[in-house]
């Protein structure tokens, strides 16, 4: 009887063991599965905010370019504005150097396709049908020539140009050869004069531009002459950094 009791409560305790182990087993799945849901919600929520965070940072990116070409804009505009006055400046001083020679009629200035022109009429300076300057036209080129000396780190091209009506000599085959010959001694005159060669250039352009109808005396007039062009400085243009790289590149 003793031996049955003693078995009996051994089984007992064996069977309460096992009741508690499994319910213990359940409690701790539970509180796994659980455990992992709240871990699974945390990454659910760590994800959320790693896409907020990247589509942030994309944003940020974009502002950040969208600022960028904005600064970029108004730099080029700055120095658009920059180069305006500048222009200013330097047609304000061509203009009073030369004032006392616009006021007797020798010389006119303009802007013309963007460019400062100091323009001279061929008749003032050369005879008919001829390149070679007369005494009148050397002594107001020599005046031009000095006052542009005056003007530091600026370079000039002299243009010649004729009317629309032929001309065909032995020494002038056609109108590009007059004013080609007219521009370079008009150059040439310049340089004599004080103008440092590598500041001065010459070109011809015949009868291609002209300034006034050839239909009439005064027309032809105003198309026959001596414009003396200051050459832009494409370095203080926007972009000429940029510009210049690709060229040295190629």
């Amino acid at each position: 009887m003793k031996v049955l009791k003693w078995s009996t409560l051994l089984l007992a305790s064996t069977l309460l063991s096992a009741c508690v182990s499994k319910g213990t087993h359940k409690k701790t799945l539970e509180e796994l599965q659980a455990a992992n849901e709240a871990n699974q919600k945390k990454e659910e929520s760590i994800n959320q905010l790693e896409e907020k965070l990247l589509n942030t940072t994309k944003d940020k990116g974009k502002l950040k370019a969208s600022l960028d070409e904005m600064k970029q804009a108004m730099d080029e505009m700055r120095a658009r504005q920059l180069e305006q006055k500048q222009r200013l400046a330097e047609f304000r001083l061509l203009t009073d150097r030369f004032k006392s020679l616009t006021d007797a009629g020798a010389l006119s200035i303009e802007i013309k396709d963007g460019k400062m022109t100091v323009s001279l009429g061929s008749d003032v300076l050369f005879p008919s049908g001829s390149a070679q300057l007369s005494n009148d036209g050397k002594e107001t080129i020599k005046q031009v020539a000095e006052k542009l000396a005056t003007i530091s780190d600026k370079r000039y091209q002299v243009e010649g140009h004729t009317d629309n009506v032929p001309i065909a000599t032995a020494v002038f085959p056609s109108n590009w050869e007059l004013a080609s010959a007219r521009a370079l001694n008009v150059t040439k005159a310049m340089i004599e004069s004080g103008l440092p060669a590598s500041r001065v250039s010459a070109a011809s352009y015949g009868d291609t531009q002209p300034v006034a109808s050839n239909e009439t005396k005064e027309g032809k007039a105003s198309n026959r002459r001596i414009a003396i062009v200051v050459v832009p400085d494409l370095s203080s243009l926007p972009g000429y950094d940029e510009l210049n790289q690709l060229s040295t590149k190629n």
